[in-house]
């Protein structure tokens, strides 16, 4: 499906999530592993396995194999369950943030603002050339 109009916020281009069977089984035994290293985690904690040199390394590998394992989870999920959308952002000009008319730009000039430049000028001799 795709937008003729190019307006902001419209959606520019909507392709539905492909939801393979495969990523679901893959997504459900992730979680499965994800489990067991988080309850393995929780009885390491639970018996004070963190309390020596050898239990902290084993519950830090083992909390990093928890993420891990959840990025996968999250990664696959992304890809293969959410739908690809593309919303048309177009870039505003700095004046329009700021609810200027066009036509006021520039600004106005104020009667001494000659005199203002050539004290600049004269006190930085690089400004404005």
């Amino acid at each position: 499906m795709s937008s003729t109009g190019s307006n902001y916020g419209d959606i520019h281009r909507y392709e539905p999530a492909r939801e393979n069977t495969a990523a679901a089984v893959a997504i459900v035994l992730l979680t499965l592993i994800e489990i067991v290293f988080v309850g393995l985690f929780t009885y390491g904690l639970v018996n004070g396995g963190g309390l020596t040199p050898l239990g902290n390394m084993y519950l830090g590998g083992i909390l990093a194999i928890v993420f891990v394992d959840l990025a996968f989870i999250l990664m696959l999920y992304r890809k293969e369950f959410l739908p690809d959308v593309m919303i048309v952002k177009k870039r505003r000009r700095k004046w329009e943030d700021l609810y200027i008319r066009e036509e006021d730009v520039d600004g106005t000039t104020l009667a001494g603002d000659e005199a203002l430049e050539s004290v600049k000028r004269a006190i930085y001799p690089y400004y404005k050339r």
